[in-house]
């Protein structure tokens, strides 16, 4: 009797909650955009985190592959950081403005500027990616005097005006009105016939020459800047080959045209071998930006250059909440954390350990197309068996086998078709191979689903996802969110 009463309390209680999420999303749709997409057939509410675990209204656990979108890059309720923000709040101040000095802001500047490797350097804070890439855009066009920009095909820089102007990839891109002259050029875009079977030697080559080219042709000359991410977050964690961008600077310097890294996703160590992930091709940019994990979770972003850079504007500048007493406190604590406990070696351990596990135990099912990464940000592609097309509807049935196995990943890429995924920095060994194991289970069940074979994991977990557009749409119907 104890045992049943047990089951119909869970019961009622599962119940009871899948109604409340259903009231809940009813409310989401009234009032929010579209466009703010949501993922999963049903989709989550998720209401506490500890290390690199979150838990759902439902009280259900899940192991977090995706951070936020790589924004809590030290995970959930980190003692130091609570600590530090608990201390700055009960001074009664969390916001004065920019117009006083801010002691915690200077003190991160100090930090940021000392980290960055820019000669010289002063950093300007504000509070998303976005922002940060429009302020870099603002300082190239100035100091050049042009509205000329360079850009990556298959890149995202934000969702304002200027940063979707700059923006390569058509599902992100919802006006061709511009400020700026766009010029987009090669670099993450290999799987291309044109460049099929070239070496990465030969490919940067082909690059290059290309980048020469289009400043002979398409441009008057006197461009401002290019702007590249290391890692293209959106794009579905595509990367160039160490060393281009290296070689794009040298053609860059020739003409006097300033290169932005777009450090946003991959700053801080996340991608193992390098703190700032344009150090893996052996460059220091003139401007970098900087948002997401710094925070771990408060909204902070930034830009850090060149002095002569940062002090050329021509008229006055503000941010209002930009580098606030409050954020930058929580910035300062997340930094040290990283920095204190080495988190960019753990990065780059256990990011092998899952890249590598990936590729020896699912790079050879016929659904997937691929599989790639740096540190702990990481990537497969899904395809349709037998034809190779990208498969956003396979990317979404592993999106959903993952969640019902306990492990939140992401999805995105140009085609829809890529599962994203960039752990909290404080993963441990065990975590990491618990989501490798997961991740083989789900991928292993959605190929047989997608072929016909016998699988070793679970099928559908209810409602049969019908697969989406090549603009990375959700289960939900809508568009997935972008990442700024």
């Amino acid at each position: 009797m104890r045992y049943t009463s047990s089951v119909g309390s869970a019961c009622v209680a599962r119940q009871t909650k899948k109604m409340a999420d259903s009231d809940l999303l009813a409310r989401h749709r009234a009032v929010m955009p579209d466009w703010a997409a949501l993922y999963y057939e049903h989709p989550i509410e998720l209401v506490s985190g500890e290390g690199s675990r979150i838990t759902d209204s439902g009280g259900r656990s899940y192991l977090d592959f995706f951070a936020g979108i790589l924004t809590n890059m030290i995970g959930y309720n980190v003692r130091e950081v609570r600590e530090a923000v608990q201390r700055q709040l009960s001074t009664g101040i969390v916001h004065t403005s920019t117009l006083y000095l801010i002691r915690q802001q200077v003190e991160l500047a100090e930090k940021v500027a000392r980290l960055s490797g820019i000669e010289d350097a002063k950093v300007y804070f504000v509070n998303s990616g976005t922002e940060a890439n429009e302020t870099a855009l603002l300082l190239a066009t100035c100091a050049r005097r042009s509205d000329q920009v360079l850009a990556m095909r298959g890149s995202y820089h934000g969702r304002s005006f200027g940063a979707v102007a700059i923006t390569g990839n058509r599902g992100w891109k919802p006006s061709s009105l511009s400020p700026v002259n766009v010029h987009y050029l090669h670099g993450a875009d290999r799987q291309l016939p044109a460049f099929a079977g070239l070496t990465d030697g030969e490919y940067i080559a082909a690059c290059v020459a290309d980048l020469r080219y289009v400043l002979a042709t398409a441009t008057a000359g006197d461009v401002a800047c290019l702007i590249a991410e290391p890692v293209q977050g959106v794009g579905g964690f595509t990367m160039a080959p160490d060393g281009l961008f290296g070689a794009y600077k040298e053609v860059l310097d020739a003409h006097g045209i300033l290169f932005v890294s777009d450090e946003v996703q991959t700053g801080w160590g996340r991608t193992g071998d390098s703190f700032w992930g344009i150090g893996n091709h052996g460059v220091t940019p003139d401007i970098m930006t900087f948002a997401k994990g710094l925070g771990n979770g408060f909204a902070i972003g930034g830009v850090v250059a060149r002095g002569s850079l940062m002090d050329g504007l021509p008229a006055a500048g503000i941010s209002t909440f930009g580098g606030n007493p409050l954020a930058t406190t929580a910035a300062a604590a997340t930094l040290g954390y990283v920095l204190d406990h080495d988190l960019q070696a753990n990065a780059r351990a256990l990011g092998r350990l899952i890249i590598e596990g990936l590729r020896e135990q699912v790079g050879r099912l016929p659904a997937v197309g691929g599989i790639r990464g740096k540190g702990l940000m990481f990537a497969v592609d899904l395809v349709e068996p037998g034809t190779g097309a990208p498969s956003p509807r396979l990317a979404t049935r592993v999106l959903e086998e993952t969640r019902a196995r306990g492990l939140l990943v992401g999805k995105g890429g140009l085609a829809g078709n890529t599962l994203r995924m960039a752990p909290p920095m404080v993963l441990s060994e065990a975590e990491a191979k618990e989501g490798l194991s997961i991740l083989v289970e789900a991928i292993t069940a959605v190929n047989a689903e997608g072929t016909g074979a016998e699988g070793t994991g679970a099928g559908a977990t209810g409602a049969e996802a019908t697969g989406a557009e090549a603009t990375g749409a959700g289960v939900t119907g809508r568009k997935e969110a972008p990442d700024e």
